[in-house]
């Protein structure tokens, strides 16, 4: 039987970290060494992410160079940050996928196509915005 809604509300919101967690963070300092961590694994594990990171370089260089407006800077800034999420979030659900399912599983092929699939169409969307962005300030450069 399925609970009413705030029902299931109140049951999660009476669940305690401390009680079911088996890792909580001691300290601020201690969570921030987690976070540096994971990203240092995404960079190092994730093969897209070296990839990711020279497009990231490129296009802040580019910009630079193009001497962007504010909001212009700010749409790009929101984009490649959206892009690293998209790529940590996948790789951290390959993780938890390889973990709980450690042979073949549909599901588990399911799981990690559909959030490669999501790193893919932040990816283009990135692609496209970016050139509505950088393209026209490009080309008045390159025409000059």
């Amino acid at each position: 039987m399925s609970k009413g809604f705030w029902e299931h509300v109140c049951s999660t919101l009476s669940i305690l970290p401390q009680v079911h967690s088996a890792q909580i963070s001691p300290s601020r300092l201690a969570s921030l060494s987690y976070a540096v961590a994971g990203l240092l694994y995404v960079l190092r594990y994730a093969k897209n992410a070296r990839i990711q990171a020279l497009a990231t370089l490129s296009v802040v260089l580019l910009g630079l160079w193009l001497s962007l407006s504010r909001l212009e800077w700010a749409l790009l800034t929101l984009l490649i940050a959206l892009n690293w999420f998209a790529e940590v979030a996948n790789t951290s659900l390959e993780a938890a996928v390889n973990l709980a399912s450690p042979g073949y599983h549909p599901m588990a092929q399911v799981a990690k196509d559909v959030a490669a699939g999501g790193s893919l169409l932040m990816a283009l969307t990135s692609v496209i915005v970016g050139l509505l962005v950088l393209g026209p300030p490009l080309w008045e450069r390159l025409v000059a």
